[in-house]
């Protein structure tokens, strides 16, 4: 593919719901709301919004973009399902990225790895660490806190997202260098749409739709049926 000019970029995989517009390299709308319930009333009102700040019908966009995990189950199939509406009822190509790398590309370790964590409402914790340049140096992963020291490096290490506070906590006791960062964390729309205008030119053309990105099972599950 092409490099993208115009981008609209939707994120609800975690505590925030938000939609973006990028174009010619510049982010042109945008909304952002904080919320732990309440993603689908959100989202395409964010995403109507945009669109009529930005003055743009959806011909215009050249590529759409979503988070695909890991995330809150609920919030994550909301975002994935309504880009995939929109990219199929436009003919546009939908690119996904991760809210772990989408959480890294809003930081600047200043020189030192950069480790992402992201709450995931249970015990363990959505994890990955990347280089200074934020290359990655591991797959994103889900840990108990108490099992991160051994992804990290020997040296200073920074820490981002909205569960990085508890990290920073539990490496310092484990003897570490852990550096707080103050960026934000968690994943917007606005980096999304930023990162997918670099990556639409290494896009396949033809290639399947992204995929949610589990690194557990759901809460729920089908109860089964009684025994006879």
């Amino acid at each position: 593919m092409t490099p993208a000019d115009t981008v609209l970029a939707l994120e609800s995989a975690t505590e925030a719901c938000s939609a973006a517009v990028w174009r010619d390299g510049t982010l042109i709308a945008h909304r952002f709301d904080a919320r732990r319930r309440g993603h689908a009333a959100c989202l395409m009102v964010q995403v109507r919004d945009v669109m009529a700040e930005a003055v743009l019908d959806f011909a215009a966009l050249d590529i759409i973009a979503t988070t695909v995990g890991p995330g809150g189950f609920t919030g994550l199939r909301i975002g994935l399902a309504s880009a995939r509406a929109l990219s199929l009822a436009a003919g546009k190509p939908l690119i996904g990225l991760t809210t772990l790398e989408t959480v890294a590309a809003a930081q600047d370790p200043a020189g030192a790895p950069l480790l992402v964590v992201i709450d995931s409402k249970r015990a363990d914790l959505y994890v990955q660490l990347f280089a200074p340049d934020l290359t990655q140096l591991s797959a994103p992963a889900a840990l108990l806190p108490r099992a991160i020291a051994a992804l990290l490096p020997d040296g200073p290490v920074a820490v981002a997202g909205n569960a990085a506070a508890l990290v920073v906590d539990a490496l310092s006791q484990a003897g570490l260098e852990p550096r707080l960062l103050d960026g934000p964390a968690l994943p917007d729309a606005a980096q999304v749409a930023r990162l997918a205008a670099d990556r639409a030119a290494a896009m396949r053309r033809g290639a399947p739709p992204p995929a949610p990105l589990y690194l557990r099972p759901p809460d729920a599950s089908i109860p089964r049926p009684p025994k006879r």
